[in-house]
């Protein structure tokens, strides 16, 4: 059973870096790309629509929701982009992994920005 979930969170993750190959490529519509670009972002997101220490709920996104916008998503995009967004995809996974490092700052810039407008608001509340 253990080597059956760890088989699924491969493929799962493989199907993130195509999705994220495919995003990128100019073949793909544009909205398949608008599409592909939210799953991938929630998919590498540490901001969850049911946050994960809540027990047994806080998993279910990650494990109904995601496998089901990357299914919409996959059939969105053209076979042949697909395809080779797989080849290019088992390169990546089979050599280092890439860090995007842009992203992981935007993320954090967007979380900088909510806590700031909260800790505002909360203020102007409280005043």
């Amino acid at each position: 059973m253990f080597k059956r979930i760890k088989a699924w969170a491969k493929n799962l993750k493989k199907q993130i870096i195509i999705l994220y190959l495919a995003y990128k490529d100019k073949r793909v519509p544009l909205y398949a790309k608008i599409f592909t670009a939210c799953v991938v972002a929630y998919a590498f997101s540490p901001i969850d629509l049911i946050p994960d220490f809540i027990p047994i709920l806080g998993y279910l996104d990650d494990v109904i929701l995601l496998p089901i916008g990357i299914l919409i998503a996959l059939k969105m995009i053209p076979k042949d982009v697909i395809a080779d967004c797989e080849v290019k995809a088992k390169e990546m996974m089979n050599n280092k992994k890439p860090k995007n490092w842009i992203v992981g700052a935007l993320i954090v810039l967007v979380w900088c920005v909510v806590t700031v407008w909260v800790v505002i608001k909360m203020y102007q509340f409280f005043s």
